[in-house]
C-alpha cells in the first residue's frame, strides 16, 4: 500500500505524513518525501521538467518498495494528476489531498497551475486545525472509504 500525501509546499504533508507513520498500527512504513529526494539526487530544479523527473523518480522508488512488500508513505508536492493516476493505475494507493490557506513560509516554493486531484482522494484541510485532529480525521475517512 501506497499513501500519497499530495498538495503544495507548507500544507503539512510531511507533518501529516511523519505523524500518521508514528500512530498507524502496522507501524512498519518507509517515507518517501520530496525535500528528501531533491537533496538526495541533487535535483534542485523547480521547473516542470525538474519537478517531473523528481516526482517520477519518487514515484519508481515507491513502486518498487510496494512491490517488494513494504508499506509506502511519500509526502511530495506532485502538482501533475497525469503523474499521480499513472501511479494509482500501477499501485495499490490512497492519496490525500493537503491543503491550507494559511502561510506558512513556503509561498516561493508553490506551484502554479497545480493540478488538484478530481476523484478517488482524502481531503484534508489542515488550515487551523492541530496535527492530531487532522490524523484523526485521516483515520476516520481511511475507514469510511477503505474499510
Amino acid at each position: 500500500m501506497i499513501y500519497y500525501f499530495i498538495g503544495q509546499p507548507g500544507a503539512g504533508k510531511t507533518t501529516l505524513a511523519k505523524t500518521f507513520k508514528e500512530y498507524h498500527p502496522l507501524k512498519k512504513f518507509i517515507h518517501i518525501d520530496g525535500d528528501n529526494m531533491r537533496d538526495i539526487f541533487k535535483n534542485k530544479d523547480y521547473s516542470e521538467e525538474g519537478r517531473r523527473k523528481n516526482i517520477q523518480l519518487s514515484h519508481d522508488i515507491a513502486k518498487f518498495l510496494s512491490y517488494s512488500g513494504f508499506n509506502v508513505i511519500m509526502s511530495v508536492v506532485s502538482p501533475f494528476k497525469d503523474l499521480r493516476d499513472k501511479l494509482k493505475e500501477e499501485c495499490n494507493v490512497i492519496e490525500v489531498f493537503v491543503h491550507t490557506t494559511e502561510v506558512r513560509g513556503r509561498e516561493n516554493f508553490h506551484v502554479e497551475n497545480y493540478e488538484k486531484p478530481t476523484e478517488d482522494y482524502i481531503d484534508i484541510d489542515t488550515t487551523n486545525i492541530p496535527v492530531q485532529v487532522s490524523i484523526g480525521q485521516l483515520h476516520t475517512k481511511i475507514i469510511e472509504i477503505y474499510g
